[in-house]
């Protein structure tokens, strides 16, 4: 298995859940998933330093000769954040038993994208919304295995202000993801709750989450829309900042039969059909290092650090507010399908002009 960390700089805010750096108090895209700041993100090796590990015939477990994923290479890439903390245990689990697994973090979806439609990665962690773009662009080319990252986002504050939606009226709002979906998410809670977003409040758009933390601290009566891990960053630096809104409480409350979701695992859809077996265990696989992710906090940030994800000191607090899940087959497709639903309906592009067909759910 190869293991890459590649890190560019954020060029796109298009499709991605400008989130996908953040995780939600309640257990998943603009910005890439992981725009830390220079003081969160780990130093992590470059591509030529990255340490390559492969495995024998004398692999410890016993099932080594039974896996069907030995006899198949499965390139799988996820954006740097919460949609990539929850496959860490299983990036251990592949270095130590030697699964035929290539891993690929990386932090920008103009650099995840084009190996999917080139077919250069088999799996991916995406934005929820950006697997439906593709889905649409590749007429059917791509299927969602899995939610893996409910959402993740929160207002916060320089004191207790707002306690309400409502609010929110007369502020002024730091946010990162215009043009996606934390714009999508934020406009559709404001108007489900009488509040028009260019009248009645002044939302000033950043390019990165960090850049709204920087305005945040700076502002001693700041609003800012914030992911975690950026909540707990933020809040490192200043303790009198609060976290007042959760926005997923606030999508709930709405009661639309949808789920406000961040993130999803896709797979193509060729590469789906010709490896059931292969796309199967690695989803066994991925629901229990999930698990354990959240059940083994403090060992599983030391990991997200070794991945070069985030420090292990900002995970470990971010985790247990991170909303990392495995939500599978018709569970998976009643909520992402009415999240999908409750986007096209503001803004069709915002899933790529149609609503993704039944073929789209893997499983379902």
């Amino acid at each position: 298995m190869t293991i890459k960390n590649s890190f560019k700089a954020f060029t796109t805010a298009m499709l991605c859940v400008g989130i996908l750096s953040g995780c939600s108090d309640s257990s998943a895209a603009g910005n890439s998933d992981n725009s830390m700041s220079s003081d969160s993100k780990p130093q992590t090796p470059s591509v030529s330093e990255s340490v390559e590990t492969h495995g024998t015939d004398s692999q410890s477990g016993g099932e080594a000769s039974d896996n069907t994923d030995l006899a198949v290479n499965i390139n799988i890439t996820a954006l740097s954040g919460p949609t990539a903390m929850g496959m860490t245990k299983l990036m251990e689990d592949s270095e130590a038993e030697g699964y035929s697994y290539e891993f690929s973090i990386v932090s920008a979806v103009d650099e995840l994208s084009p190996k999917v439609i080139k077919g250069d990665t088999d799996i991916f962690c995406v934005p929820a919304n950006l697997a439906s773009v593709l889905y649409n662009k590749t007429e059917g080319g791509v299927k969602v295995l899995a939610v893996n990252t409910l959402g993740v986002i929160y207002i916060c504050e320089n004191g207790n202000t707002v306690t309400s939606v409502s609010d929110l009226k007369g502020k002024t709002v730091y946010a990162s993801g215009k043009n996606a979906t934390p714009e999508y998410a934020l406009n559709y809670i404001l108007t489900q709750n009488g509040i028009d977003p260019e009248k009645d409040l002044t939302i000033e758009w950043k390019s990165e989450h960090a850049e709204c933390v920087a305005a945040l601290l700076a502002d001693e009566n700041g609003v800012a829309m914030l992911p975690q891990p950026f909540v707990t960053s933020a809040q490192a630096q200043n303790d009198g900042i609060n976290a007042v809104l959760d926005l997923t409480e606030e999508w709930n409350k709405l009661d639309n039969g949808s789920a406000m979701i961040t993130g999803v695992v896709a797979v193509r859809t060729e590469f789906a059909e010709e490896n059931p077996e292969a796309v199967n265990e690695f989803l066994t696989r991925y629901a229990a290092s999930v698990e354990y992710v959240n059940a083994n906090v403090s060992e599983a940030a030391q990991l997200v650090e070794k991945y070069g994800i985030i420090k292990a000191a900002v995970a470990e607090k971010a985790i247990p507010k991170c909303n990392i899940v495995c939500i599978t087959a018709e569970e998976m497709k009643e909520k992402l399908s009415g999240y999908l639903n409750v986007l096209f309906e503001q803004v069709p592009e915002a899933v790529g002009g149609a609503v993704p067909a039944d073929d789209f759910y893997y499983g379902a």
